[in-house]
């Protein structure tokens, strides 16, 4: 990670204000009570430590796409007493995140106290990046923490552009900071070897992935949808199974690159076939290149599980981003939940595990594993194009 990244602790807090763009966006129900509160408790370390200094917090976030309108279903006022739960201190609300109001607000905030603003998607502004917005943002504090991972991968107004503001009072929160670390360990600085589990429907949406984690893993395995695709191309019977025809010749170019740079790919030898994309299917196990006409694969066999279960507990750095069969039926929830079991143990026994990205993170919660592994990332997108070697405009506007 680069020394000169500025960090919550970097700071004292002392009779300062924060301005602290949180990620919020969390759901609701029809009584407007939140359902899932897992990203309030995840900033609550960072807002903690300002107050802890003997400082105040003005928490600003969205909620939803209220696509520049004034939606009283998305005000974050709803989820002020959640918040105030979780950290423990009675959280003040404004119903404006600029002008007049929040500046009053903030004028009055004492020390040790707590101000959420009203959703920064009520105005176009946020999302546009828009400079003059970003600069009243910039007024309601002294030092700008950015500790919203999940919006990392956007250019707006409170995530990017409102940094230029503190040239020398800006942070990454402790929240963000972790995310930047996880990734790091990933894609530079792990313990060899380095494993990618890589699953899902589609090789579309993981293109760009695959190709730029080539040069940073000894192994990949390849789950999921994905797998029928790459067999189909090397001329395999693949039955109805999922299959992108028109991704077999990069299918066979991935292959070839991995071989040149010396990286193992691990594809399922054999899967749990099923007669139909159904719960009560009839199923058989096969092998992966012989899935009978009118059968579709929808889990990893056996046989496939056993080779995963030797390369996971052979690696010392793993990444497992995608489910390995359709774990959302529980008949094909076995390959996934075995992969999360395989993981585990290998992070009993001294490998780091970053979770991240999609239906991953889903799977992870839903069979358990969220405790059993090192790091689950709490941001889909941001993590997505952070393993695709992109820049996360959020994360530059801090290093700048």
């Amino acid at each position: 990670m680069d020394n000169s990244m500025k960090v919550l602790n970097d700071f004292n807090f002392e009779n300062k204000i924060a301005l602290i763009r949180v990620d919020f966006n969390v759901p609701l129900n029809d009584k407007f009570e939140v359902t899932d509160t897992n990203r309030i408790e995840a900033a609550k370390p960072t807002i903690i430590k300002v107050l802890e200094d003997g400082g105040s917090a003005v928490l600003m976030s969205h909620l939803g796409r209220p696509k520049g309108e004034r939606n009283p279903d998305l005000s974050l006022n709803h989820i002020c007493a959640a918040v105030s739960n979780i950290i423990g201190v009675s959280v003040k609300f404004v119903d404006d995140c600029v002008g007049e109001k929040a500046e009053k607000a903030v004028a009055e905030l004492k020390n040790g106290e707590v101000l959420l603003l009203e959703n920064l998607r009520y105005y176009d502004e946020e999302e546009n990046g828009d400079e003059r917005f970003a600069e009243k943002l910039s007024k309601l504090g002294d030092i700008y923490v950015n500790d919203a991972f999940g919006t990392a991968h956007r250019a707006h107004a409170s995530t990017t552009i409102v940094a230029k503001f503190f040239p020398e009072a800006k942070c990454f929160g402790l929240l963000l900071a972790k995310e930047i670390e996880a990734i790091e360990k990933v894609m530079a600085t792990g313990e060899k070897p380095v494993l990618a589990i890589l699953g899902g429907a589609k090789v579309s949406s993981k293109i760009t992935i695959i190709e730029n984690i080539l040069d940073k893993v000894d192994d990949l395995i390849i789950g999921g949808g994905m797998t029928y695709t790459f067999i189909k191309a090397q001329g395999g019977k693949v039955g109805d199974s999922i299959c992108e025809d028109d991704k077999m010749d990069l299918a066979l170019e991935i292959l070839k690159k991995a071989k040149q740079k010396g990286v193992n790919i691990h594809i399922p030898v054999d899967v749990i076939a099923a007669d139909d994309f159904d719960a009560n299917a009839n199923t058989q196990v096969v092998d992966v290149d012989k899935i009978p006409d009118g059968w579709q694969g929808l889990d990893a066999g056996p046989d496939t599980l056993q080779n995963f279960k030797k390369v996971i507990l052979a690696s010392k750095t793993i990444l497992w981003n995608g489910p390995i069969g359709v774990f959302e039926m529980e008949k094909f929830a076995k390959g996934t939940i075995e992969v999360g079991n395989y993981i585990d143990e290998a992070t009993k026994n001294g490998a780091f595990s970053l979770v991240g990205g999609g239906d991953s993170v889903a799977a992870v919660k839903q069979f358990g594993f969220e405790d059993k592994v090192s790091y689950v990332s709490t941001g889909g997108g941001a993590m997505l194009e952070s393993l695709e070697g992109k820049t996360l405009p959020g994360i530059a506007a801090i290093l700048a």
